[in-house]
């Protein structure tokens, strides 16, 4: 699950998005682990208990103020007069502090709503301040994205003060779990424990002339500066100080890369996309995706992604897109516009399509027919039989029960 799910509509409440889903937290747990939560879930119904999860703090939604934050602690909905940061930093670290007489291993999610709006009059005077004086040269100044409907008015009412505050927000997260280490190795925890620091999607801050991510624009943008993410690791002694990888990986490689990682074989038999590169993180050769492929299936995009040439499908109606990532870093020309490409164009084609063909469920596979929308509410597919809407939701409802998760 990459990127985030739309929560507009209070009948999510009650929808579980990975139900029926084998998930990396339940191979823990099958496996002995303690499953923890402390933060966004933002998958559906996230005032239950899923997954295995055991320790269950959660955010309603997804993001809104950093002050008076709707929280589930217990079941019980409550408004977080905390700065939300904070309080999510506190509960990771109440969970740690609990943890001190157990032997059971764990696994802490941390999920921070930082550094997602507002960023104007919501972060604490100590962050702000550090960027009161701030050049912000990295910032680009550029003229408005023509399909730009999200986010960019606005902040151009004053860029600075959200700059600010974005920039804010992120220290903030930092400090966060700065203290969540400082915690780990005040308890002897540090050389034991795998920390892995990652994000659902970046962000533009002015780049390419919107301030957003992929549904900042409509139709939806897969530039570089939407779809790449960090991914750090931490284990010492076991993965190489300092050392840097740049093999093409996604998302769909991290629950087989952290299973691999701790020896453990998930009970399903699923084919999934992923690939381990678990050999990576302990500085070792593994075999490398030839190309990655992103789907934004709230909106009609899908993409892959070789390590020179990009191609982006919006059906039914495009435009389509081809990036030479090499000389075209920030994606500025399309090459399809210019003539000359059609053979390289129909080979990402088919590579996608069979990407697709292999791991797709056609139920609610979005390029059978239009998909409207920039949420998942807005879903369309051969379940939505012809209604583009809701239709996600109504496979979710008809296919699984939502009895509570045990043990096999």
């Amino acid at each position: 699950m990459h990127d985030w799910l739309k929560d507009d509509d209070e009948r999510q409440a009650s929808l579980e998005y990975l139900a029926g889903q084998y998930s990396y937290t339940r191979a823990l747990v099958e496996n002995g682990y303690c499953c923890a939560l402390s933060g966004k879930w933002h998958m559906g119904a996230s005032g239950k208990v899923q997954q295995g999860f055991t320790h269950w703090f959660s955010h309603k939604s997804g993001g809104g103020p950093y002050y008076g934050a709707p929280m589930y602690r217990d079941g019980k909905l409550y408004r977080e007069e905390r700065y939300v940061t904070d309080a999510i930093t506190d509960d990771a670290v109440s969970f740690l502090e609990s943890r001190t007489e157990d032997r059971q291993p764990f696994y802490l999610h941390v999920a921070y709503t930082a550094p997602h709006a507002p960023w104007l009059n919501n972060h604490p005077k100590e962050y702000t301040e550090l960027y009161k004086d701030c050049p912000f040269e990295s910032v680009p100044h550029l003229p408005r994205h023509p399909d730009s409907i999200y986010l960019t008015d606005e902040v151009a009412k004053d860029e600075r003060g959200n700059l600010i505050g974005y920039y804010a927000a992120i220290t903030a997260m930092d400090a966060g779990i700065g203290r969540i280490l400082g915690k780990l190795d005040e308890m002897g925890l540090t050389e034991n424990t795998l920390v892995v620091f990652t994000s659902d999607n970046g962000f533009s801050c002015g780049h390419h002339g919107f301030w957003g991510k992929g549904n900042a624009t409509f139709p939806l943008n897969m530039y570089e500066e939407s779809i790449k993410v960090p991914f750090i690791a931490c284990h010492p002694g076991h993965i190489p100080e300092g050392s840097v990888c740049d093999a093409l990986v996604s998302a769909y490689d991290f629950m087989p890369t952290l299973l691999e990682y701790l020896d453990i074989k998930p009970s399903d038999t699923l084919t999934r996309p992923g690939v381990s590169f678990a050999a990576a993180l302990r500085g070792e050769a593994f075999a490398q995706h030839e190309e990655v492929v992103v789907l934004d299936e709230y909106g009609p995009n899908r993409m892959i992604r070789g390590r020179r040439f990009k191609y982006v499908v919006r059906y039914p109606y495009g435009p389509n897109e081809l990036y030479d990532l090499q000389m075209d870093s920030q994606e500025t020309k399309n090459l399809l516009n210019a003539g000359g490409f059609e053979s390289l164009e129909t080979k990402m084609r088919q590579r996608l399509e069979e990407w697709f063909a292999k791991y797709v469920n056609p139920e609610i596979d979005g390029a059978r027919e239009a998909v409207y929308g920039s949420g998942q509410t807005g879903l369309a597919g051969m379940w939505g039989k012809g209604v583009p809407a809701y239709s996600c939701d109504d496979y979710i409802k008809e296919n699984h029960n939502f009895a509570p998760y045990r043990i096999r």
